[in-house]
């Protein structure tokens, strides 16, 4: 293998693709020669995207769309006989006390940051499975691992830790057919859903002093362990949950 860690020509899907880390995951893998599909809601935003990385395809689609997913999944595979690499980025949370969260709510955020995870995976699974060839990233959290407190967000540690055991579920079932899923905890890096983590000092201070590295997670610091789990570098790696947090995860 002359670079293992080459994606160069791999068919990989992302979602949540409109801002922050989806966003940063698309511009790496079309950095790296990847053709990339990128989905979002937001259509302006997968335009500017398509704009800076030519070549790529932007796809306006809500992910807890069921019909909207599978036709998806169908147009790929027509334009280009195969989909590589899924990236299930996309997520939602809001920080709410239990007490205050209504059902509505907390299914919501179930449905965006676990039920599409699912459906996403089976939908490009069996074109995988048919190859034996194929690697689904799931973006889990470090609060997957453990809880928001002091903040509180039940929703969202909920759905991140039902990603964790989803990923080595399917790894399980998916092994014998040469389809790897694996999953990225990221720690704090800015974005939309965790601005407020950034602006607020005394916030972000407290999340620097409990990071064994003292910082927050700089844009790119994450590609690393992306382009390794898409590529043949993680050819035996399968299950996995690989925290990019600074160390956070080791209190």
């Amino acid at each position: 293998m002359s670079d293992p860690f080459s994606v160069r020509d791999r068919v990989v899907i992302v979602t949540g693709a409109s801002s922050g880390l989806g966003a940063q995951f698309a511009r790496a893998l079309h950095r790296s020669g990847a053709q990339v599909v990128a989905i979002a809601r937001r259509k302006d935003r997968l335009d500017e995207l398509a704009a800076e990385c030519p070549g790529l395809e932007g796809r306006a689609l809500d992910v807890t769309d069921d019909e909207g997913c599978a036709a998806l999944v169908a147009d790929v595979l027509a334009a280009h006989g195969r989909v590589d690499g899924l990236v299930n980025n996309a997520g939602m949370g809001h920080p709410t006390p239990a007490i205050s969260e209504s059902l509505e709510e907390f299914r919501r955020v179930l449905d965006v940051n676990l039920t599409s995870v699912f459906h996403l995976a089976r939908l490009v699974a069996p074109s995988m499975i048919e190859r034996r060839h194929g690697s689904i990233v799931n973006i889990a959290s470090i609060y997957g691992l453990g809880s928001t407190y002091p903040i509180g967000d039940a929703s969202y540690t909920s759905s991140k830790a039902a990603v964790v055991n989803l990923t080595r579920d399917l790894a399980g079932q998916w092994g014998k057919h040469g389809v790897r899923v694996n999953a990225i905890a990221p720690g704090f890096f800015r974005s939309e859903m965790a601005e407020e983590l950034f602006t607020n000092d005394k916030v972000h201070q407290r999340i620097t002093l409990a990071t064994p590295m003292r910082r927050t997670g700089e844009p790119g610091e994450l590609d690393g362990a992306l382009l390794f789990l898409l590529s043949d570098a993680s050819s035996f790696v399968t299950g996995q949950t690989i925290a990019v947090d600074g160390g956070w995860t080791t209190h």
